[in-house]
């Protein structure tokens, strides 16, 4: 009777233990998970890592209180192929999809830290901007009255620009409140001000402080290095002034001048494929330019001729 107390006794303890594990899922399910709830809460982890332990540990003794003050669903995916899309250090990590934008955590395997930073950032960090918005909202020419902005020049084909989107919504996350994080889209609705910026590489992170713009040009493209920038760092980077917007004039010239060069450079390119056509044209030059030279010389020949006529006719 005793041996069945302690049978059944144990196996409550064992139930109760299971359900307080986070479930583990599958890329597919995770990719599935993103679609249908309005935050979940993603652990990467991996088989033999203390400090994956560390922060399972972490995330199963707060998975309860994540359902039920911020209403997030909590899962783990082991050996994910998934990871390396929202973390550049892979595992462990923490990443909050709020509406399917992810969140990168960054801070310590702290029990407090981790709630406070997935509860203070519920909703998105960094702000989009466009050719329209951008001047308005920045204000960086005229003296940066919005504050300090820190802006990602990104593109919808760029790879490494896709990898950086959780870590640059930490990025915003961290420095909330204290210096504006945002991000525009160089190929679409940021193609004017990437040209203002000479952007010509994706992605690209330029620092906007009293009318000066510092490029990001550390070699890490990690929260820590991101925020410390911000911070402090851009003292170290040359800071130029901020280009004006360009006049209504200042675009006809550079559109006469992208038209140039696309007919240049697109002439080259034929000349390149088929070398038989400036031949044909140096060689159809040379023709016309004979032609011309022996009727000059021709014209020459005959000029004094009728000056001689006229001079028999006058005496």
């Amino acid at each position: 009777m005793n041996k069945t107390k302690v049978y059944i006794l144990f196996l409550l303890c064992y139930i109760s233990v299971t359900e307080s594990v986070i479930q583990s899922v599958s890329d597919d399910d995770i990719l599935q998970l993103i679609k249908e709830n309005e935050k979940l809460i993603v652990f990467f982890t991996k088989p033999n890592c203390e400090l994956c332990k560390k922060f399972e540990d972490i995330i199963e003794s707060l998975h309860e209180d994540f359902e039920k003050h911020l209403n997030a669903f909590t899962v783990k995916a082991v050996n994910s192929h998934l990871v390396k899309l929202y973390s550049p250090s892979k595992e462990p990590a923490i990443v909050f999809f709020r509406h399917g934008i992810p969140m990168l955590y960054n801070g310590e395997a702290d029990e407090t830290a981790v709630y406070t930073f997935l509860e203070t950032n519920q909703s998105p960090a960094v702000k989009e901007l466009t050719d329209k918005i951008f001047e308005h909202m920045t204000q960086a020419a005229t003296g940066a009255t919005t504050g300090d902005w820190f802006v990602m020049f990104y593109g919808a084909s760029c790879v490494e620009c896709q990898r950086l989107h959780a870590v640059w919504e930490g990025v915003g996350a961290t420095l909330r409140s204290r210096i504006n994080v945002a991000r525009i889209d160089a190929n679409l609705a940021g193609v004017n001000t990437a040209k203002r910026f000479k952007v010509s590489k994706l992605p690209t992170f330029l620092f906007f402080r009293l009318g000066k713009v510092y490029k990001y040009d550390l070699p890490k493209n990690d929260i820590k290095s991101f925020v410390a920038f911000a911070q402090d760092w851009y003292k170290n980077a040359k800071g130029d002034n901020v280009p004006l917007v360009a006049s209504p004039f200042d675009e006809v010239v550079d559109w006469c001048v992208e038209i140039i060069k696309f007919w240049v450079a697109f002439g080259l390119d034929i000349l390149a494929k088929y070398p038989w056509i400036w031949q044909i044209g140096v060689a159809g030059f040379g023709l016309v330019a004979l032609t011309a030279l022996i009727a000059l010389v021709k014209a020459g020949r005959s000029k004094p001729a009728k000056e001689t006529k006229k001079d028999k006719k006058s005496k």
